[in-house]
């Protein structure tokens, strides 16, 4: 089984303006589109990727990538899975950053890794189970196929941190996945085994940073 990890297109929701949960997620910039373009472009003329599935978390900004994605891969319809969505975040989607930190505070879920982001929320421990158990599950589920699901950077970093043993605290390196880079796992099911083939993978995008 392959799974390919695709980042969705730059969207309107970061770490400035609106937290972008279900509510505060707005979808892609105009650049994002043009993006996740190339990538369907580049997916359909060199044959890079055989799909056998297409899944997208449910955040707008996802569906959006998958949506224009999808005809590159030979599909027209396409699953949505809460569990390949970014951290959840409570009761704090939709507020502008500034807001967050009148309720809640500022705090690092690295330092503090049972600290959820807000109430109904998920902590950095509990995101990383998250990708952990999505991971299992995908792996059954799709025994034998190539699976393209369209998410976040969290759950990227978090698939590399859960499927390489990558202790808590790390070494302070990090991961910085691309939008619409793309990240491929394979799983052997006779040895329940992982091998990364690829991390951030993003030729696609060349053609864009030259028209920058």
């Amino acid at each position: 089984m392959r799974l390919i990890l695709v980042r969705h297109g730059e969207a309107h929701a970061g770490f400035h303006g609106v937290i972008g949960g279900p509510t505060g997620c707005s979808g892609l910039k105009p650049h994002g589109r043009r993006q996740a373009e190339a990538l369907r472009d580049h997916v359909a003329g060199s044959g890079r990727v055989q799909a056998d599935v297409l899944l997208a978390s449910v955040l707008p900004r996802a569906i959006e990538t998958a949506e224009i994605i999808a005809p590159g891969l030979g599909m027209k319809t396409f699953g949505r899975e809460c569990d390949l969505c970014e951290v959840h975040t409570g009761a704090a989607d939709g507020l502008d950053w500034a807001e967050y930190g009148t309720r809640y505070g500022s705090f690092d879920m690295e330092a503090e890794p049972d600290r959820v982001f807000a109430p109904g929320g998920e902590s950095w421990n509990s995101f990383h189970e998250r990708v952990r158990r999505m991971l299992e599950r995908v792996a059954v589920d799709y025994a034998g196929q190539t699976v393209v699901a369209v998410c976040h950077a969290g759950v990227i970093m978090a698939s590399v941190r859960v499927l390489l043993g990558i202790p808590h605290p790390g070494t302070g390196a990090r991961l910085k996945p691309t939008n619409t880079g793309l990240t491929e796992w394979e799983h052997e099911s006779a040895l329940d085994r992982w091998t990364l083939h690829a991390f951030n993978e993003a030729s696609h995008l060349l053609s864009l940073d030259r028209e920058a």
